[in-house]
């Protein structure tokens, strides 16, 4: 009868309102947490099939649905620590559990959140207060990324940083910025070589010298013959035969290239490369480039009526030095700072996107994770494709508006009276119902 069922439609409403009242409280509960997105509840009308017999209608009641917004992001808070971090734009960071890390176990979950508060552990592993590990894809002795997969998790590893690192950065490449006294060739002059040391570092952050000598060429005696035996030596080479490389350079006087390199011909050591400009040496440590300039250039070794004057010498590398911060970039490498102004690349954080985040399914500390509708996972550069940049020294806040939670809370209290009226009502009905004599 129409009676019963608009106490079940009451009884419908009262569940239906008792499941809004939890997402907002959830909401509001949530509302200064970072990363936490907030829930939605929706109200669907259920239709009985109706008769339309003498009149008679029977109410059907409402259902409830719930949703987290995944979808949309939070504002960004700005902190003072460079591991705070947060994106700006689409995408999640990787991440995984911290218990099955320190359990052992080496099939990891994959999971993946919008921000957090990482701080390393006694083992370095960054993770955060609730137990969320941040993935990366760990960058090669030479600060590049390999090739890595993108649908899949293989290659991710949890990011590790030593407190108590340090590190040092091999010299690979060297160029010379020096002018070269065209006097010096004259026939008249004393033909003395003039010494030039270069300082660089070996594999182990050794400081070690390439011991550079010009020797001009005194046999025109016509006039100055713009030529100069270039000899190398390494100090970590064997001291019996550490001559690494000698060079005939001869200098341009025409009055377009006047004072550039005209040829340099390989005397003995690494070939001389006209397009780089690079002379390659095979030192203690190594292959390193020397970088002397191209035919017909205006910077490298120059040849003019000047003093002799090395002004602008230029390496790559640095000592050994002490970690001082990591942070990470908006590409989303991670990087470490040495003491001794080395930078280098530790790790790469892609990013996580999928066809629709609100089908994620979510777990606990703001993390989330793949299911049947949110569709397979990429993991994309940060700032390619449709994902965002990393920021650090910045968190996620919670989409929860507080506002406009109480607006719900106050409409859901009165649709909840409102309901438990209704069947109050019906009750009182049908105890009239039951009181009339016959």
């Amino acid at each position: 009868m129409s009676m019963s069922s608009a106490m079940s439609a009451g009884v419908s409403g009262l569940a239906a309102n008792s499941t809004r009242l939890a997402t907002i409280s959830d909401n509001i509960a949530n509302s200064g947490t970072y990363g936490y997105k907030r829930m939605e509840t929706d109200f669907n009308s259920f239709v009985l099939n109706q008769h339309r017999v003498a009149g008679m209608y029977s109410a059907g009641g409402v259902t409830a649905t719930t949703q987290r917004v995944i979808e949309d992001d939070g504002a960004l808070s700005t902190t003072t620590h460079p591991l705070d971090i947060a994106i700006s734009g689409r995408g999640m960071l990787p991440v995984t559990s911290a218990v099955d890390l320190d359990n052992g176990f080496t099939d990891l979950p994959f999971m993946m959140t919008r921000t957090g508060s990482f701080r390393p552990d006694a083992e370095g592993v960054l993770k955060t207060g609730s137990g969320l590990v941040l993935m990366g894809w760990p960058a090669q002795a030479d600060g590049t990324i390999p090739l890595m997969s993108r649908d899949t998790m293989t290659g991710l590893t949890p990011v590790r940083i030593s407190a108590n690192q340090t590190a040092g950065d091999p010299t690979t490449e060297v160029s010379l910025g020096v002018n070269l006294p065209a006097s010096k060739t004259l026939a008249t002059a004393s033909g003395d070589p003039l010494a030039l040391k270069v300082e660089y570092f070996g594999n182990l952050g050794t400081s070690e010298a390439l011991n550079i000598t010009f020797i001009p060429d005194t046999s025109d005696p016509t006039g100055m013959s713009n030529t100069w035996v270039m000899e190398v030596r390494d100090s970590a080479s064997d001291p019996a035969a550490n001559l690494v490389g000698s060079y005939r350079i001869v200098f341009d006087d025409s009055q377009a290239h006047g004072g550039s390199i005209a040829s340099v011909t390989t005397l003995s050591g690494g070939a001389y490369d006209p397009v780089s400009g690079a002379i390659g040496l095979t030192v203690g440590g190594g292959a390193m480039d020397l970088v002397v300039g191209t035919p017909g250039g205006t910077t490298g070794l120059r040849q003019l009526a000047a003093n002799f004057s090395p002004t602008n010498i230029t390496k790559n590398g640095s000592p050994v030095g002490n970690l001082t911060t990591v942070e990470v970039d908006a590409d989303g490498f991670l990087k470490a700072s040495y003491d001794t102004g080395f930078v280098k690349t530790l790790y790469q954080i892609p990013l996580v996107d999928v066809p629709n985040p609100n089908g994620l399914m979510s777990v606990d500390s703001q993390a989330f994770t793949i299911s049947p509708t949110s569709g397979s996972f990429f993991l994309w550069n940060a700032g390619d494709g449709p994902t965002g940049s990393l920021q650090g020294y910045a968190l996620e806040e919670s989409t929860t508006d507080v506002a406009e939670e109480l607006t719900h809370l106050i409409l859901t209290q009165r649709a909840y009276s409102s309901n438990a009226k209704i069947i109050q009502t019906v009750d009182e009905m049908l105890q009239e119902t039951t009181n009339i004599k016959r």
